[in-house]
């Protein structure tokens, strides 16, 4: 197998007296889905602030293209942190904000761009995720779902290699679910990014996922496809599927 993308090895991160990843390994491949599922609490959100950087592992290694993270010079670091972008739990848009400068946001914060070239990556994302003639909207006066597309629009607007996202479909029902799920499926494949999703849709989002990762009490405890999870004798992998305590 191709070497990871981004790999985790025995990663520890403690904050106070709490324990949250205790010797963490797992890797990450590029161009694929994967979904990382656990129980509320187990860590989820933190293993993802690694990956962009808010946080910094206690011990282990984390490896980029099997290089320690460490090991990389600035202009490395920098050019791996444009790469990655972030699709924030509950979509994180600004009320104040219209949609077009809601999706622009990114590119007028972190990059040289000239105005003329931002208006013409911000209304390529508009007219490919389904928002045309929402530009001059609020984030208040679009549905649910629509705000989910502004999201996304914003996390691709800067041409991604890496996207994040830390629970997409909270606070969305069934179908909505479903829609997020095909959604970010389509444009996967349309932009070729690496998806790494944080999620408790289960079962759905198996449908969606390349492999999945069972996040628990520290480690990943499986890490497979979805046959692979459906073949499986773990206890705690299936006592978490049929919503059990062990």
């Amino acid at each position: 197998m191709d070497v990871p993308l981004i790999q985790f090895i025995d990663v520890t991160k403690s904050f106070g007296t709490d324990l949250i990843l205790k010797g963490l390994n797992l890797s990450i491949y590029k161009d694929e889905i994967l979904v990382i599922i656990g129980k509320s609490g187990t860590g989820k959100s933190v293993l993802l602030k690694h990956i962009i950087g808010l946080v910094r592992q206690d011990s282990g290694q984390i490896l980029i293209k099997g290089i320690p993270f460490h090991h990389l010079s600035v202009e490395e670091r920098n050019s791996f942190q444009k790469e990655l972008s972030y699709m924030f739990q509950g979509n994180a848009l600004f009320d104040f904000m219209d949609i077009y400068d809601n999706i622009a946001l990114p590119l007028v914060e972190n990059s040289n761009f000239p105005k003329e070239k931002i208006k013409e990556k911000v209304f390529m994302r508009i007219e490919q995720l389904g928002l045309s003639g929402a530009e001059e909207k609020f984030p208040a006066q679009l549905s649910g779902g629509m705000q989910k597309r502004v999201a996304l629009a914003r996390a691709l607007v800067t041409d991604p290699k890496i996207v994040l996202f830390d629970e997409p479909t909270t606070g969305l029902d069934p179908v909505r679910k479903k829609n997020v799920h095909s959604m970010i499926q389509e444009y996967q494949e349309k932009f070729e990014f690496t998806a790494v999703i944080v999620s408790h849709d289960i079962p759905e989002i198996f449908n969606l996922a390349q492999r999945i990762a069972l996040l628990d009490a520290g480690i990943i405890q499986f890490e497979g496809s979805k046959k692979e999870i459906l073949d499986s004798h773990s206890k705690i992998l299936n006592a978490f599927i049929k919503g059990e305590d062990l």
